[in-house]
């Protein structure tokens, strides 16, 4: 184990607590576990009580506290996973392994999991095995796999290459984020424009984030510019958490170049000389093309000191890896992450541009808004402001899965509608669209005129799309696609503050009642109240759009949910769930 001062990839200006994440990873993967002596030593290391570096390894469900197995695996439980098959998935592991669903094998050698998406979902089903991606999985395949483990292979010789499946982009000469890349493009516009050039840039083009909260890149960087402070810092968020969501891993896996670029850009306008790329650990098996990118930089002088050439400007960049927690996704619980705690959501006195990472200005865009930086830099203004629409200039990336025969990256010009991406995608029956992810916003499959735009206009015809669109068909259970997104934000809660820890188990268990057949319209309000509550007091963004696509499916599916009712009919509803009654007196009666 490396001392802290020789600890590799870390800045000379970090404290030593900030490499905590990087070291319970390293006891992670050497031994399977995190023992008790390893959370003793790391808190003698860092000058810590063991209760509180206890408290940030059991933040991340990655890191265990008991042994998980020689080979750890972990089965995605998301709602595009359970539609392509999760059950017979999990039936075929628990069998090949003798292991069930969080234990371990009476060998020692598979332990076996379910984790949240794992960005893989145009793929399904898929696994990550030692934190290797399998995609395609089949119980033939399972069989196989579970098989050379035992032989001693290793999964990193045994995993999948996930192919980018770039679907679709726009005619010759419009792509933007597709078009062939060449190192240093953008850097070279630098000395030319200097920082204020690079800000009027960004303003003519309003380019916004692309993380979903689209707020404009040069206001952002600006505002970190005017602080006075003489370190500062820009953090890459490519903790792409959002079920449905993968546009980030293409990018990362295609273009790691210009994501790098546009954080050397940014660097350079709002005077930082240190960058952090957080990459979710579900793509921890990136991080070597992403280390080879980032030397390859550095030769080319793109990465260092007096970068590009530029007298004065030093910038040098290093990679995070954080290890499974959704949360983390939201800014402020990036950069506790980053410092070595838990992932929890900061109280917002103050924007990360004030006060971020370590307490200092800090520029946090996501993957897609540095790449969006380099490339309109490398075109210039005038061709990007000539792709999409009036008030949404260039083009987005959008993931698309689901009930379509070509899932994948579509790279579109704002203002395509929504039925013309489905028509690109082949969608099949679409019935029930989820647009960015669980936490935004779910239309009908009839909307198919709304554009995909920057635009968010009281009663207009256009969609804001953050990243994603997933597709269900009319013969997928509204409800069940529901309850799976409580689960999901009930496991990804941090629960700190009460509306969410409570909001999220509450939601579940009306959804529950719904699906047996035993709610009726009270239950509705009920949980269309709780999602106001949650939207209007939760600590941040987690809690306040958790219950976003719940409400806006009760208001847009009325028919839908009244067959649902308990008082109607319709009994083909109504039914007893006995393993579920009987469930709390399993778990408590007395061993024989």
């Amino acid at each position: 184990m490396s001392s802290p001062s020789t600890f590799p990839g870390y800045f000379p200006v970090e404290p030593a607590r900030s490499q905590l994440l990087a070291e319970l990873w390293q006891h992670q993967l050497q031994a399977g576990y995190i023992s008790a002596a390893a959370i003793q030593a790391l808190a003698g290391r860092h000058h810590l009580s063991a209760v509180e570096v206890e408290g940030v390894a059991s933040f991340y469900h990655f890191f265990h506290r008991q042994p998980a197995g020689r080979h750890t695996i972990y089965l995605n439980n998301s709602i595009l996973a359970e539609l392509r098959g999760f059950d017979q998935l999990q039936a075929a592991f628990e069998t090949a392994t003798g292991a069930r669903i969080g234990t371990v094998d009476p060998t020692g050698t598979f332990g076996l999991f379910t984790t949240p998406c794992i960005g893989l979902s145009d793929q399904e089903p898929a696994a990550l095995i030692d934190f290797y991606p399998f995609t395609h999985l089949t119980t033939g395949k399972v069989q196989d796999i579970v098989q050379q483990l035992q032989q001693g292979a290793r999964a990193a010789d045994l995993c999948d290459h996930p192919a980018d499946h770039i679907r679709y982009t726009p005619p010759a000469g419009r792509t933007i984020f597709f078009a062939p890349y060449a190192r240093g493009e953008a850097i070279r516009q630098l000395p030319a424009l200097g920082p204020e050039g690079v800000l009027e840039q960004l303003r003519i083009a309003d380019l916004k984030g692309r993380g979903g909260a689209f707020f404009p890149t040069h206001k952002k960087w600006a505002a970190c510019r005017a602080t006075e402070d003489a370190l500062k810092f820009i953090v890459c968020n490519a903790d792409e958490g959002e079920p449905g969501t993968f546009k980030d891993r293409v990018l990362l896996h295609s273009q790691p170049g210009s994501v790098l670029e546009g954080m050397v850009v940014a660097g350079y306008t709002v005077g930082a000389r240190y960058g952090i790329l957080y990459l979710r650990g579900e793509y921890r098996w990136l991080a070597p093309t992403l280390h080879a990118e980032i030397a390859a930089f550095r030769a080319a002088g793109l990465l260092g000191t007096n970068v590009g050439g530029m007298p004065g400007f030093d910038f040098d960049i290093r990679l995070e890896i954080g290890a499974g927690a959704y949360v983390c996704g939201e800014e402020t619980a990036l950069l506790e992450s980053l410092e070595g705690k838990r992932g929890e959501p900061r109280t917002k006195w103050f924007y990360p541009v004030e006060k971020g990472y370590l307490q200092r200005p800090t520029v946090i865009n996501n993957v897609e808004t540095f790449a969006a930086a380099t490339r309109l830099l490398q075109l210039g203004t005038t061709a990007y402001l000539q792709r999409g629409i009036p008030g949404s200039a260039g083009t987005k990336l959008i993931s698309v899965a689901g009930d379509c025969q070509r899932p994948g990256i579509y790279e579109i010009e704002w203002g395509m509608t929504v039925g013309e991406l489905l028509d690109l995608c082949g969608a099949q029956d679409p019935f029930f669209l989820q647009v960015s992810g669980p936490s935004g916003e779910c239309i009908p499959a009839t909307a198919s005129d709304r554009r995909i735009s920057l635009l968010d206009l009281p009663g207009g015809n256009d969609i804001r799309c953050g990243g994603s669109f997933m597709i269900f068909n009319r013969g997928r259970d509204l409800v069940s696609i529901l309850q799976n997104f409580a689960r999901f934000f009930k496991h990804e809660s941090c629960g700190v503050c009460t509306p969410c820890r409570a909001g999220n188990f509450l939601i579940e268990r009306k959804l529950e009642r719904l699906q047996n057949g035993l709610a009726d319209r009270h239950d509705l309000e009920d949980l269309k109240s709780w999602g106001h509550i949650m939207k209007a007091t939760s600590r941040c963004g987690l809690g306040k759009t958790a219950t976003h696509t719940l409400v806006q499916a009760i208001e847009k599916f009325p028919a839908y949910f009244a067959a649902r009712f308990a008082d109607t009919d319709n009994s083909i509803y109504r039914k007893f769930d006995l393993a579920a009654a009987v469930a709390d007196y399993e778990k408590y009666k007395p061993k024989s």
